[in-house]
C-alpha cells in the first residue's frame, strides 16, 4: 500500500522498518521538528527522521499539521492509508478523510483502557498483569476510534516502563502489518469502543516520581519500575536527591514494628530497607545526585545513611 507514516520517537521506528521490509511504499514520513536536547542544548533529529533519511524517504516536519497548506500537501501525496504511531500532534478531520483506508493509529494499550499520553508506564504503575497494542481507525476524539486488531503482551513481575516500551514497540510493528492486510482484503470489522473500563493515562512529569513513603511498599515498588528510565522515582535525604532504580517488597521483622514511613530499618552492604505506609521496601539499585547508578554496597561506602535515617518527599523539604 502507498503510505504516509507519522511518528516521532524510538517507539515508532520498528513499525516504519516493518512496513518497509514488507514491501509497502512509504510516500513520506511526517515527524515533529528537530529540537534541542540535553544539557548542551544541541539540536537533535527525531529517531523516525533519522531512519527515514537512512532509507531515502522524504521527510516533512510541520510545526502544525492542521494548516491548509500541509493538508493540501498530504492530498497531493495521495496515500492509501496514513499510519500514525506516537506522532505527537492531533489530526484534523480534513486529514483523517484524505486516505481511502483512513488513518490507522498504533496505540500502546489494550483499548478502551489507558487512553492518553502514557499508557505504557501507567500499566506498570497500576499493577496490571497484561498490556498490549491496539490498531485503531482514528477519529477526531482522543484515542476513541474504532478498534481494528489487538495483540496482548504479558507484564512481567520485574517489568519496567522501559522494557515494556520495547516489547510493545515490537508488537505494534508486527500488528500493523496484519491490520493493513486485513483492511485491504476487507476482512477486518471495526469494533466501536465503549466507555466501560476506560481510564486516562495522563502525561508523565518529574513531580510524579517524588516518593510518598506513606504509600504501601508494593505501590512504591511499582512506581519505581514504571518510571524507569524516565522520569525516574526519587526521594530526598539530607537535602540530596536520591533516584531509586530497583527495589523489591521486603518481609518485615518484629523489631521494625512501629517505624515511621521513610525510616531506614536496615542498612548494610547487602540491603537498604525502608519502612513504607504499609510494609517495607528493600532498595537494590540507586543513584545519588552527581553520581552514577550503583548497588547498595557501593552507595553506602560513599555516604553516612544508616539505620534510623529518614527519607522524605523532596517537595516537603
Amino acid at each position: 500500500m502507498r503510505i504516509v507514516f507519522m511518528g516521532t520517537p524510538d517507539f515508532s521506528v520498528p513499525a516504519l522498518e516493518a512496513l518497509l521490509e514488507a514491501g509497502h511504499e512509504i510516500a513520506a514520513v511526517v515527524t515533529q521538528p528537530d529540537k534541542p536536547k540535553g544539557r548542551g542544548g544541541r539540536v537533535q533529529m527525531p529517531p523516525v527522521k533519522l531512519k527515514a533519511l537512512e532509507k531515502n524517504i522524504p521527510v516533512y516536519q510541520p510545526v502544525k499539521v492542521k494548516t491548509p497548506e500541509f493538508t493540501q500537501l498530504l492530498r497531493e501525496l495521495a496515500p492509501e492509508v496514513i499510519v500514525v504511531i506516537a506522532f505527537g500532534q492531533i489530526l484534523s478531520k480534513e486529514i483523517l478523510d484524505i486516505p481511502p483506508f483512513g488513518c490507522v493509529n498504533i496505540h500502546a494499550s489494550l483499548l478502551p483502557k489507558y487512553r492518553g499520553a502514557a499508557p505504557i508506564q501507567w500499566a506498570v504503575i497500576d499493577g496490571e498483569k497484561e498490556s498490549g497494542v491496539t490498531t485503531m481507525q482514528m477519529d477526531v476524539g482522543l484515542d476513541t476510534g474504532d478498534m481494528l486488531e489487538k495483540a496482548v503482551v504479558p507484564i512481567a513481575e520485574d517489568e519496567t516502563g522501559g522494557s515494556l516500551h520495547d516489547k510493545l514497540s515490537r508488537a505494534g510493528a508486527a500488528l500493523i502489518l496484519t491490520t493493513l492486510e486485513g483492511l485491504k482484503a476487507g476482512t477486518i470489522t471495526p469494533v466501536p469502543q465503549t466507555e466501560e473500563g476506560t481510564c486516562y493515562a495522563r502525561m508523565l512529569d518529574k513531580a510524579l516520581g517524588d516518593i510518598d513513603w506513606t504509600m504501601p511498599a508494593s505501590a512504591i515498588e511499582r512506581l519505581i519500575r514504571g518510571l524507569n528510565p524516565w522520569p525516574s522515582a526519587y526521594t530526598s535525604w539530607n537535602g540530596k536527591t536520591i533516584k531509586l532504580w530497583q527495589a523489591v517488597v521486603a518481609e518485615g521483622e518484629p523489631s521494625w514494628k512501629g517505624t515511621l514511613p521513610g525510616q531506614v530499618v536496615r542498612s548494610d552492604r547487602h540491603s537498604l530497607v525502608v519502612a513504607a505506609g504499609e510494609g517495607f521496601l528493600s532498595i537494590r539499585e540507586l543513584q545519588i545526585e552527581g553520581k552514577k547508578r550503583m548497588d547498595v554496597e557501593a552507595f553506602l561506602r560513599g555516604c553516612s545513611l544508616s539505620e534510623g535515617s529518614v527519607l522524605k518527599k523532596k517537595e516537603s523539604e
